[in-house]
């Protein structure tokens, strides 16, 4: 059963995801969500990839999760799945390289702030101060968060039961 961290933390992808507010994941709302973060991107030409990053994770998401197959995830499909999420740590970490590449808009195999900030604008849909969760993701304080640091705080965030690790916040504060 997931624990009440891990209830917080799904809690607020989940909200942020969907768009319409019905309590359940659609391709809609993934739909929604790219637009917005298409929107913020600025015609940066990774529109399409963008895109097609994020129809992979609803797929993925749907067929871990959609136990009814009525093409809708609910919030209590969905913690079933994060329930399960320590015994399936290379699913975690493909869709962490998929999120990594969709964050890294300019290509350069590491993730500045401004480009982290605009992902957490995008799923939440506001502008969200991002600089102290930012900070406790940049492990080494270089300015930018690499490739094997987001999928680590990836794994923490989908997998780990720890407030303090880092990757508690990936999507912000908890």
């Amino acid at each position: 059963m997931a624990s009440d961290l891990q209830k917080r933390k799904s809690a607020i992808v989940f909200s942020a995801m969907d768009s319409n507010d019905d309590g359940c994941l659609e391709r809609a709302d993934f739909e929604a969500l790219t637009d917005r973060w298409v929107a913020l991107r600025r015609g940066d030409g990774g529109e399409d990839r963008l895109r097609e990053l994020m129809m992979t994770w609803w797929d993925t998401l749907r067929a871990a999760s959609d136990g009814n197959s009525d093409e809708r995830v609910t919030f209590d499909e969905l913690l079933s799945v994060v329930d399960n999420l320590g015994t399936m740590l290379d699913l975690v970490v493909a869709t962490a390289e998929s999120m990594f590449e969709a964050v890294d808009e300019d290509g350069d195999g590491e993730i500045s702030a401004e480009e982290y900030g605009r992902m957490i604008r995008a799923w939440t849909g506001r502008e969200t101060p991002t600089d102290a969760a930012f900070a406790r993701l940049d492990l080494n304080g270089d300015g930018h968060v690499s490739k094997g640091e987001f999928a680590r705080h990836w794994v923490e965030f989908w997998a780990g039961d720890d407030e303090d690790a880092p990757g508690t916040h990936v999507f912000g504060e908890v």
